[in-house]
């Protein structure tokens, strides 16, 4: 793979900054390398600093000899190509990437919060506010991805990241896929969040996406996915007959919204722009965009 071409980045706090070099082939000597943010089955990700402009980056490693293995290459570019070209405010950018004889280097806009999964485990559940911010930034992001025929497939917290204001960052697009028809027939994405048309091995479009923020909307409030069970025959039982069970602690505007998202029929799912405009979401959501992209009338 070559190195790819580089936007100017937009830190943290707003501003713009232009640098990384893109004359030239980057190398891991252009690096100030800090600790390390996670580990995957493929490589790390760790804080970088760029030595020339010192801009503050994900810098994710991958091995190419355990890529090479398991036999991921292709899925590999598929999420380079895919990443390289969302630019969202929700949507973690790929700035560019660049490899050596071992390994492959992808380099990340830096989620200063981490990951909204450990969040989550700190503190069991989230509030409504916070729920439904994070549910009007999906919706949009989403929203976005879709229009560029891009399909997520693996919406879940592990795979969501905090921004510098708390704002979410939909990251990992190791799963995504970009489709003009959007319709597919690959099994894939996470067992307590895949919809019913995957497990039965149906053709499936976009709307996989509206099931996986359901689930997701559930377990934020209640702090487990809706279908966990003991088994994974019970598990895939329970979404096979839309078996949600709703706590009587949740609201009912929260009730209301994932269960029109937890829908066998995928065409019966509530759309996402009409999750912008669910009454349980304008009333929570305290969504900011940042200053880049707020409209101006």
């Amino acid at each position: 793979m070559k190195s790819g071409s580089v936007q100017p980045a937009v830190a943290a706090a707003g501003q713009t900054v232009s640098n990384i070099p893109t004359g030239r082939r980057l190398t891991i000597d252009d690096f100030e390398i800090g600790r390390p943010l996670g580990k995957g089955k493929f490589g790390n990700v760790y804080l970088a600093r760029l030595k020339e402009s010192h801009f503050i980056v994900a810098l994710k490693v991958l091995f190419k000899s355990q890529i090479e293995k398991e036999g991921l290459e292709h899925q590999l570019r598929r999420e380079i190509e895919i990443q390289a070209h969302l630019q969202h405010p929700n949507i973690l950018r790929l700035y560019n990437y660049f490899h050596d004889a071992r390994r492959v280097y992808l380099i990340l806009e830096y989620a200063p919060r981490g990951e909204l999964y450990k969040e989550l485990q700190k503190s069991h559940t989230l509030d409504e506010q916070r729920t439904a911010t994070i549910m009007e930034e999906l919706a949009d992001a989403l929203t976005y991805c879709h229009e560029k025929k891009v399909i997520h497939r693996d919406i879940k917290p592990e795979n969501l990241l905090l921004g510098f204001r708390g704002e979410v960052k939909i990251a990992d697009f190791g799963w995504s896929v970009h489709t003009p028809s959007l319709r597919r027939k690959t099994m894939c994405g996470t067992l307590d969040y895949l919809p019913p048309e995957m497990i039965e091995g149906r053709t499936y479009n976009e709307k996989v996406d509206l099931w996986c923020i359901g689930v997701l909307c559930y377990e934020l409030l209640v702090g487990n996915p809706p279908f966990e069970s003991a088994s994974h025959n019970e598990t895939y039982r329970r979404i096979l007959k839309v078996d949600v069970r709703f706590p009587p602690s949740l609201p009912l505007g929260a009730q209301d919204l994932i269960s029109r998202l937890l829908r066998y029929q995928p065409s019966d799912r509530l759309p996402l722009d009409q999750i912008l405009e669910h009454p349980w979401v304008r009333a929570h959501s305290r969504r900011v965009l940042p200053p880049s992209t707020q409209m101006v009338s």
